[in-house]
C-alpha cells in the first residue's frame, strides 16, 4: 500500500477499508462493502485485501475483535485509523472546493 501518511493522502483502498471497518467486519464483508459503496468500481481480491488488512493491522489503523463467525477473523478501526481517515476526509474535501473553484460550473 502506497499511503503517505506526511501528506495525509490515502490511496482509495485504504480509504475505503477503514471506512468499511467503522463496523466490525470480516474479510469478506469488507470486499462487499467496498463493492457496494463504489457501485462495483473497486473490486478486491482476497490476497489484496488480505495484505492491506495486514498492512493496515501492523500500523495500528486496525485491530481484530470478537471471535467473529466460526474461523471469520473481524476487525475494526482503531482511534488512531479514525484519526487517519478524518485527516482524509477534510484532505479530499479541501480537493474537491479548490476543484469546485477552477472549474465551477463547467462540468
Amino acid at each position: 500500500m502506497r499511503d503517505n501518511v506526511k501528506g495525509g493522502a490515502l490511496t482509495e483502498v485504504t480509504f475505503y477499508i477503514l471506512l468499511s471497518l467503522y463496523t466490525a467486519r470480516h474479510g469478506y464483508a469488507v470486499m462487499q462493502f467496498i463493492e457496494e459503496k463504489t457501485g462495483g468500481r473497486l473490486s478486491l481480491g482476497a490476497g489484496t485485501l488480505y495484505g492491506a488488512l495486514s498492512s493496515l493491522q501492523e500500523k495500528g489503523w486496525i485491530a481484530p475483535c470478537g471471535e467473529g463467525e466460526g474461523r471469520k477473523k473481524e476487525y475494526l478501526i482503531t482511534l488512531e485509523g479514525k484519526e487517519i481517515a478524518e485527516r482524509e476526509l477534510v484532505r479530499l474535501n479541501e480537493l474537491v472546493g479548490v476543484a469546485g473553484e477552477i472549474i465551477g460550473g463547467e462540468i
